[in-house]
């Protein structure tokens, strides 16, 4: 999903030519967004779909537009679904993803998404990588809409009420999504001076949340915020996004799609 302009349409095609590189077989991959202009042919747009948010609504806190993900009917869309935020790095196959059982799968956020944690540390779901059957979870979107300003007036962002509403939750496997800050970049500064560690072989997804941002990795300059601090370039997510943002010859850009 993309809207406003916090991310320009590279983001989408870096991530549409990682998955493209990483899935086996034929897929879609769409971007429902209020602004095609930059997507690449292979990049599907559609319009997000209206649950009823004011326009101030979609830029509050809280990212409420994501709830149009489980309308019951969402465009001509069927089957299963992987949805990824822009700010995801492809780094490992994204197969077992699709095929990973589950109603609901999930990242499991919190202190036990960190290197070392317990196998008691709590968790709760993050909605940056999840998996479900398009149309199997609309009592979200329903539950939302049935009583929306209740909803953000009571829930701190649309993951914790996913968390309260979905059905069938299951965490991804430990190494399958990490978080770049808590499992690759050094804390208090160490970052500085030593080189950001590449992903484990097992990592399907390194995932950035909050800063920094795939895009302030590329460059020579203090990213992040402490005690996440580094400088950069991060050598290896320079190479993927060299890899994956180079325009191929079959590509061009593709107009939005009014999908039936």
């Amino acid at each position: 999903m993309k809207w406003g302009k916090l991310f320009p349409a590279t983001y989408v095609n870096v991530l549409y030519r990682a998955c493209r590189a990483n899935i086996s077989g034929p897929f879609r991959f769409v971007c429902l967004t209020d602004n095609p202009e930059g997507l690449v042919n292979g990049v599907e747009a559609a319009p997000i779909p209206d649950i009823g948010l004011r326009p101030d609504q979609w830029y509050t806190s809280g990212v409420w537009p994501k709830l149009a993900l489980y309308m019951p009917r969402l465009h001509d869309l069927k089957g299963r679904a992987l949805f990824i935020d822009l700010d995801m790095a492809i780094v490992g196959s994204l197969n077992d993803l699709f095929d990973l059982p589950g109603d609901y799968n999930c990242l499991g956020v919190g202190p036990g998404w960190a290197p070392g944690a317990p196998p008691d540390a709590m968790r709760t779901v993050g909605t940056g990588v999840f998996a479900f059957d398009i149309g199997s979870q609309a009592q979200i979107a329903e539950t939302f809409m049935a009583d929306r300003d209740a909803v953000i007036s009571r829930f701190r962002n649309e993951q914790d009420f996913v968390a309260s509403t979905a059905r069938g939750i299951r965490y991804w496997p430990d190494d399958w999504v990490i978080s770049f800050k808590r499992h690759l970049a050094g804390r208090y500064g160490l970052s500085l001076a030593v080189p950001v560690r590449r992903p484990p072989a097992a990592t399907r997804i390194v995932a950035f949340h909050g800063d920094p941002r795939p895009a302030d990795l590329l460059r020579r300059k203090v990213w992040g915020t402490f005690p996440h601090i580094g400088f950069g370039p991060v050598r290896w997510l320079r190479e993927y996004w060299e890899e994956h943002s180079a325009v191929l010859k079959d590509e061009g850009t593709a107009p939005m799609q009014e999908v039936a």
